[in-house]
């Protein structure tokens, strides 16, 4: 039975930096931060891995306009809460120059032993990524929508690069979160899979050698979620502002639909092999939109906004079924008119060659 358009729900999740307005460096403040943004918003606000990160997640969602209203929100009383505390929070994949080695690792057992296992991953995990849940009810469809989502996973990122300097230096990269990220064993793109116990049986195989101890050890760039009935892309930065986390969700939610209903009529895809997959990937991650992009697909290298069209002629039914298309139409002009995170950080930089300026004009973005 073909799956209701009103089942692809959206959820967002977004993290952040905590950061000092005097020093611009990050600061281990989480544990003050937590007590009063959950005064307003509860668990929707968590601790992650450093105590110089913390995370929102919005509510199941129904439309973009609800993505836009929780992100408004959810943003605007952790800021406020940061502020209470002496801090300021910033949307950004990497912080321009602060370093792993000061970072304190939160107190809690899931992330003691991460670092007793994975060690200077770990360390050197200071990254912040932001993670769309579609609801896809079937598990089923939901494998081969990640199937076929694959070749499009590179436009998410060149849209959302978002992080281009790395401890004081720039990277030469508009997601260097992507190449910190990819070093893990469970992270990147993920293989083709033929139905859901085909995934299944790969989980149990990883789980039997100890690489994970269960399916959300499973670090890839889409994957089905272990605790919801939802597919969660992963592949980009935590986006600068709201109107671009707006943006990747709602091209992820048309996607997620566009794949389903080729899915359920058993639409023909080419399997393209991983390896084109991964090299688009770095592509996107190394340019962002200020290069060419490659079209998997066909095998070639073509302009930025021209795969960007296709994506965007790919999904339209989507957009349309869910009245997203102006919406997304005008996000994307707005990108290639002033251009992503990492582009417009560097403008910054530029200008001033003060990385503490980027530092402030991020704070303000985050905000905006």
């Amino acid at each position: 039975m073909a799956i209701p358009d009103e089942a692809f729900t959206l959820g967002v999740e977004e993290e952040y930096q905590i950061v000092d307005p005097e020093t611009r460096q990050l600061q281990s403040d989480a544990q003050l931060i937590l007590p009063e943004a959950r005064a307003t918003v509860g668990d929707q606000v968590t601790p992650e891995m450093y105590r110089s990160q913390i995370e929102i997640g919005t509510p199941v969602c129904q439309t973009l306009g609800q993505v836009r209203d929780e992100l408004n929100r959810l943003r605007s009383e952790l800021i406020t809460a940061a502020e209470k505390t002496g801090n300021r929070i910033v949307a950004a994949g990497t912080h321009p120059f602060s370093h792993w080695e000061d970072q304190k690792l939160t107190r809690r057992a899931r992330y003691r032993d991460l670092a007793t296992d994975f060690q200077q991953l770990t360390r050197e995990q200071l990254i912040f990524g932001c993670h769309v849940h579609v609801g896809i009810p079937d598990r089923e469809i939901a494998i081969q929508v990640m199937n076929r989502s694959r070749p499009w996973l590179s436009v998410l990122l060149a849209l959302a690069g978002n992080s281009p300097f790395w401890l004081g230096t720039d990277t030469g990269y508009a997601s260097f979160r992507t190449e910190i990220w990819g070093r893990w064993p469970t992270a990147g793109i993920p293989q083709v899979f033929d139905a859901w116990a085909d995934y299944e049986q790969l989980v149990n195989e990883l789980a039997s050698t100890g690489i994970i101890a269960d399916a959300s050890k499973i670090y890839w760039d889409v994957r089905p979620s272990s605790h919801y009935d939802t597919l969660e892309f992963r592949v980009t930065d935590v986006c600068l502002t709201v109107d671009e986390a707006v943006l990747i969700a709602g091209l992820v939610r048309a996607l997620a639909r566009t794949c389903a209903w080729d899915a359920e009529r058993y639409a023909p895809f080419r399997h393209v092999r991983t390896e084109l997959v991964q090299a688009a990937k770095w592509q996107a991650a190394r340019f962002g939109l200020t290069d060419q992009l490659i079209d998997v697909q066909a095998a070639q290298a073509i302009p930025a906004r021209q795969l960007v069209d296709q994506l965007l002629a790919y999904v339209s039914p989507a957009l349309d079924v869910y009245g997203d298309r102006n919406e997304i139409t005008k996000l994307i002009d707005k990108v290639f008119r002033e251009g992503n995170g990492a582009s417009r950080q560097r403008v910054v930089f530029e200008r001033t060659e003060n990385l503490e300026d980027v530092v402030d004009y991020l704070i303000a973005e985050t905000a905006r």
